[in-house]
């Protein structure tokens, strides 16, 4: 398993705006030497009560398709089944968005392989218009888990505004 290259990365964005601090953002980069590897950015935006989360595929060496990325917003109700599945109270994590524009999924499924990464983290995106899919599928080490997981309880926490 390649080591994962996990950073903070305002400059990875394409859009800033005041209501999302990117430079807070948890980042998880999974660039590979076949150049199939992807990265999966979760922030908070207190203005919209959500998180987002995005993910891009990799274009290169160790850059990332930014301008196609992935988009999710979630709100209270989808942290749940991520966190609890990372907790491991519930065997996978699966949510559908549907939009007239496009429909997203996110899975979180964890792998019994003690020779790989225990977690699968994928999302995807298909378009309504011509149905074409982009898809990134990463996988998610113990340590990258735990930080997850306390950034979406810190999300649960800010978001309830307690």
């Amino acid at each position: 398993m390649q080591d994962a290259v996990i950073e903070t990365s305002p400059a990875a964005a394409s859009a800033n705006s005041p209501a999302r601090d990117r430079s807070s953002d948890y980042a998880i980069y999974k660039p590979n030497s076949r150049g199939s590897g992807g990265v999966v950015r979760f922030g908070l935006n207190r203005t919209k009560g959500s998180v987002f989360v995005d993910a891009a595929l990799q274009s290169g060496e160790k850059q990332f398709d930014w301008e196609n990325k992935i988009t999710m917003k979630w709100g209270l109700s989808d942290l749940g089944p991520v966190l609890a599945t990372l907790q491991g109270r519930q065997p996978v994590a699966k949510l559908f968005h549907q939009s007239e524009k496009a429909n997203s999924a996110f899975e979180l499924t964890p792998r019994e392989d003690p020779e790989r990464a225990p977690f699968l983290l994928s999302i995807s995106r298909q378009d309504a218009s011509d149905k074409s899919l982009r898809k990134v599928t990463i996988p998610l080490t113990h340590g990258e888990a735990v930080v997850l997981e306390t950034a979406l309880r810190a999300a649960i926490t800010r978001l309830l505004k307690w």
